[in-house]
């Protein structure tokens, strides 16, 4: 009875664990999630204007979906998952693909590199968003991945195009790769 009351411990010692690996991944979803702006810098009302004209929609078009660009995927991705809601199956893979989504575009700190090939971020983003609807229309839920997508891009289309771009504060890297590749340039990460 001398043991009574005390906590048995483990004949064997656990593993141990990395802490650098662990400090390393917190580094990095913090750094992830720095390249997503404040909501609430998106959807500042004050800077809700319409375009005078269509260059100025274009200007503006570049200008936010470079800055806004880890913001619209998450809502895209957010109007998916609701627009699944009544298919399981689909919301299973989707949830696969969303943990493709946080490590290979949002959480990764280096370069992606496949056969000793460097790839960008704008490859590794249009790759997966066809991933992701490619494999969702698999699942059988053809009208309600392609009416999610469609409204997606309806609604970050008309964001970008409305919210005024002349207060955002842009990397001068980003404004350069916006003009000289179009609507999907380059990340500023």
């Amino acid at each position: 009875m001398t043991n009574y009351g005390t906590i048995p411990t483990s004949s064997h010692p656990s593993p141990p664990i990395d802490l650098e690996y662990l400090s390393r991944a917190k580094h990095r979803i913090k750094s992830g999630l720095a390249t997503r702006r404040p909501w609430k810098s998106m959807f500042d009302l004050e800077s809700m204007t319409r375009p005078h004209g269509f260059l100025d929609a274009i200007s503006r078009l570049k200008a936010n979906l470079v800055y806004f660009r880890a913001n619209y995927i998450i809502a895209v991705l957010v109007i998916l998952f609701l627009s699944l809601i009544y298919h399981p199956t689909s919301l299973l893979v989707l949830a696969v693909l969303v943990v493709f989504w946080i490590f290979l575009y949002f959480l990764r700190d280096e370069p992606l590199v496949v056969l000793n090939h460097q790839i960008d971020d704008r490859t590794v983003m249009i790759c997966l968003s066809v991933l992701t609807v490619v494999t969702l229309l698999f699942t059988h839920a053809t009208v309600n991945v392609l009416g999610a997508v469609l409204t997606a891009a309806v609604l970050v289309l008309v964001h970008a195009a409305v919210r005024r771009s002349d207060n955002l504060l842009l990397d001068e890297d980003a404004v350069a790769a916006s003009e000289y590749s179009g609507l999907t340039s380059y990340p500023s990460s």
